[in-house]
Formats: C-alpha cells, sequence, structure tokens
C-alpha cells in the first residue's frame, strides 16, 4: 500500500472519529462508590476528574474507561443522556445525571 494511500485511510478514520465523538452531550453524573462523571460537549469524559479511555460503539453509545471503572453513556432519541457503570468488583447501577 502507497504513503499515499495510508495517508488517505488513515485521515478518513480520523474525520469518522470525530464526527461520532462530536456527539457526546455535555454530561454530569453522580454513581454510586463516590464516582463522578462529566463530558463537555464533543467529549473528552471525565472519570473522577481523569480522562478516561474512550471507546466509540456508535453515534448513540460510548463506554469511558478508567479509574477502575467502565462507564456506559447512552444518548436518548430526544437527546438526554443516560449513564451506568461497571466496574469496583463487579458493581454495576445506574448513574444520577444531574
Amino acid at each position: 500500500m502507497s504513503l499515499t494511500r495510508i495517508a488517505a485511510v488513515a485521515a478518513s478514520l480520523l474525520i469518522a472519529a470525530s464526527s461520532a465523538f462530536a456527539k457526546i452531550p455535555l454530561v454530569n453524573a453522580t454513581c454510586p462508590h463516590d464516582i463522578e462523571v462529566h463530558a463537555d460537549e464533543g467529549g473528552p469524559i471525565y472519570i473522577n476528574g481523569k480522562e478516561s479511555k474512550l471507546k466509540v460503539v456508535n453515534d448513540n453509545y460510548y463506554e469511558a474507561t478508567g479509574e477502575g471503572v467502565t462507564i456506559s453513556l447512552s444518548i436518548n432519541p430526544d437527546g438526554s443522556a443516560a449513564v451506568s457503570y461497571t466496574g469496583h468488583g463487579g458493581a454495576n447501577g445506574i448513574c444520577t445525571v444531574k
């Protein structure tokens, strides 16, 4: 594969990832076990004040990993966010979106 082709593919992937990442809404949520979640509009997602590793599943669902937990952020059809968590010894549950 030529260097030009590799650059074109990389640019396409970056644009696709950026457009999906930009759909993250402004979110503040509190989860059990003193887990605080914050996302700026367009991302990134922070867990207890630290930037997380983000996985874009689709335009309406994201998973953020860090601080020993995985945060699931889904965007409802009305644009509101739903947040849940998994971690801390298998604990899981729904977070309260503020």
